[in-house]
């Protein structure tokens, strides 16, 4: 894929039968730390961050369909301990400047 004229590479979708979502997180003080670390042993939870702003944490998770996104979010991540509320956003297209294929590849041919 040819970079744009900012440097950017052009869109790409997400990979290809993968649903991406970043799942943004309230949480009760003083367990952002133990949440974000029991997040990370849940399957498709991929990265755990900690922010700034109106949330506490977001999750990136990753999984093959709708209906194991919704697990995920409304039975894995919505029972834990310390969460307050979930706000969950689902990706199109990822935007990036280095070359997503190569994140994707595993060295499968």
């Amino acid at each position: 894929m040819e970079p744009c004229a900012e440097g950017t590479r052009a869109a790409q979708t997400v990979a290809v039968g993968v649903i991406t979502a970043l799942v943004l997180m309230k949480v009760e003080p003083g367990h952002i730390k133990t949440l974000a670390e029991d997040l990370l042993t849940i399957e498709g939870v991929t990265e755990v961050y900690s922010v700034a702003g109106p949330y506490d944490l977001v999750a990136i998770a990753r999984v093959r369909e709708h209906e194991q996104l919704s697990d995920l979010v409304t039975e894995l991540i919505g029972s834990r301990d310390g969460l307050i509320s979930t706000e969950t956003l689902i990706a199109f297209r990822a935007f990036s400047k280095r070359d997503l294929g190569l994140v994707w590849d595993i060295g499968v041919d």
